[in-house]
């Protein structure tokens, strides 16, 4: 009966935590948020300077520790009797959310690219950007900036 209790609030757990941790927005030129279809963009043009490798830092929300930490709970009240139990549900819901935050972080951290763009009108900038597309230096390309200046690079 233990068993499949544990293996029932593992899989609901797990399930949880990846569904929501898919629900983290998105770093792509590519993707848009539905608040900015249909919406105005300025577009500008420029040339690539530089395009250098970066790594785009996950969150941590309480998404993470608290589907951890019911987990743990779980694994951990499923030892011992007693005190022992107790002692044991409590450092597993502990040591489950310190874990599930570190997951979280981990499956959300991403690869990027900052992209040096020298614009037409000589300005520079700089973008960076989940790294879903190959930039070289010398491309043309398109900046797009929206009214909130949020900025992207499209080739």
């Amino acid at each position: 009966m233990k068993t499949s209790v544990v293996r029932s609030s593992l899989f609901l757990s797990l399930s949880c935590f990846f569904l929501l941790a898919g629900c983290a927005p998105s770093t792509s030129g590519n993707v848009y948020t539905r608040d900015q279809a249909r919406t105005s963009h300025s577009v500008y043009y420029g040339t690539i300077l530089r395009a250098d490798p970066v790594t785009i830092e996950g969150k941590s929300s309480a998404v993470g520790a608290i589907a951890g930490g019911a987990l743990g709970g779980v694994l951990g009240n499923a030892v011992g009797s007693g005190k022992g139990r107790n002692l044991a549900t409590v450092a597993g819901a502990l040591g489950g959310a310190a874990a599930g935050s570190a997951i979280e972080k981990k499956t959300t951290t991403v690869q990027g690219v900052e992209l040096e763009v020298e614009l037409d009108n000589g300005e520079l900038l700089v973008v960076v950007q989940e790294a879903d597309a190959a930039y070289r230096v010398g491309d043309r390309v398109r900046v797009i900036k929206d009214a909130r200046g949020t900025t992207r690079v499209r080739q």
